[in-house]
C-alpha cells in the first residue's frame, strides 16, 4: 500500500489541490486544519509524512513540527514545511526544529510531490543498515550482533546493542529520551524513573566503549546523538 500522507493546512483551495495530486500518485492522504486536530491525527493515523503550513489558528505550525518531534510516537515521521513565508529565520528555524525539507508559496504541484518523493527515498535508505559500521575505531557487526574497539570485543547486553543500533541508524540526529524508551523498552510516556533507565545505558555503554565513548553526545534537556564524524 503507498505511503499515507497527512497534510495540515487550513486554506480549502490548496488542501484540495495537495489531495487531488497527491491521491493521482498514489499516496494514501488524510488532512487537518489545524494545529491541535493535526498532533492529534499524528499520533493516531501514523502517516508517512507531513506536509505542515507555518500560518495556522492556534497552534502554529512551528509548535506543531516542535511537539511531532519531541514526541516519542511522532519523531521519526518526516516533515516538509509548506508556508507564504520566504524570510531566510523561518527556513532555518523550521530545519533547526526538525523538519526534512521546505518549500515556499506559491508551488508547482509536481515539484512538492517531487520532493515527497525524495524525502521518502531517504527515509527509507536511512531505515537501511549496512552489515557491518565502522567509525574510528569503533566496529559494529549488525549481521553477527558483535562490537570492537581498537580490534578488542566489547561484551554488550542486548539493550545495550539496541541503544547503540538505534543512535547510530539516526545518522546525527539527537534522539528524546522518550523515543529511546519507546523504540527500545517499549515504554509510553515515560515518567521520571523510566527515563533515568535511558541515562544508565548510555552511562554504561560509554564505559564499555572506552575511547570511542565521546560519539554519544549528550544533548542537554533532550537526549541523545551519535556522532558520526571525526573531531
Amino acid at each position: 500500500m503507498k505511503e499515507k500522507i497527512l497534510i495540515v493546512e487550513d486554506e480549502k483551495d490548496i488542501v484540495k489541490m495537495l489531495e487531488y495530486n497527491l491521491k493521482k500518485e498514489g499516496f494514501q492522504v488524510i488532512s487537518s486544519r489545524d494545529g491541535e486536530e493535526a498532533l492529534d491525527m499524528a499520533v493516531r493515523d501514523n502517516p508517512d509524512l507531513v506536509i505542515l503550513d507555518l500560518m495556522l489558528p492556534g497552534l502554529d505550525g512551528l509548535e506543531v513540527c516542535k511537539i511531532l518531534k519531541k514526541e516519542a510516537k511522532t519523531a521519526q515521521i518526516p516533515i516538509i514545511i509548506l508556508t507564504a513565508k520566504s524570510q531566510e529565520s523561518d527556513k532555518v528555524v523550521g530545519l533547526e526544529l526538525g523538519a526534512d525539507d521546505y518549500v515556499t508559496k506559491p508551488f508547482s504541484p509536481r515539484e512538492l510531490v517531487a520532493r515527497i518523493k525524495a524525502v521518502l527515498r531517504r527515509v527509507h535508505d536511512k531505515d537501511k543498515l549496512p552489515e557491518a559500521y565502522r567509525a574510528g575505531d569503533l566496529v559494529i557487526d549488525f549481521a553477527r550482533i558483535t562490537v570492537s574497539v581498537k580490534d578488542k570485543p566489547v561484551d554488550l547486553t542486548a539493550k545495550e546493542f539496541e541503544l547503540l543500533k538505534t543512535l547510530v541508524k539516526a545518522k546525527g540526529r539527537m534522539l528524546s529520551r522518550d523515543f529511546l524508551l519507546d523504540n527500545i523498552w517499549g515504554y509510553d510516556h515515560a515518567m521520571e524513573i523510566q527515563t533515568r533507565t535511558v541515562d544508565v545505558h548510555i552511562r554504561t555503554l560509554r564505559k564499555k566503549l572506552r575511547s570511542e565513548a565521546k560519539r554519544i553526545i549528550t544533548v542537554k534537556n533532550y537526549g541523545y546523538r551519535f556522532e558520526l564524524e571525526e573531531d
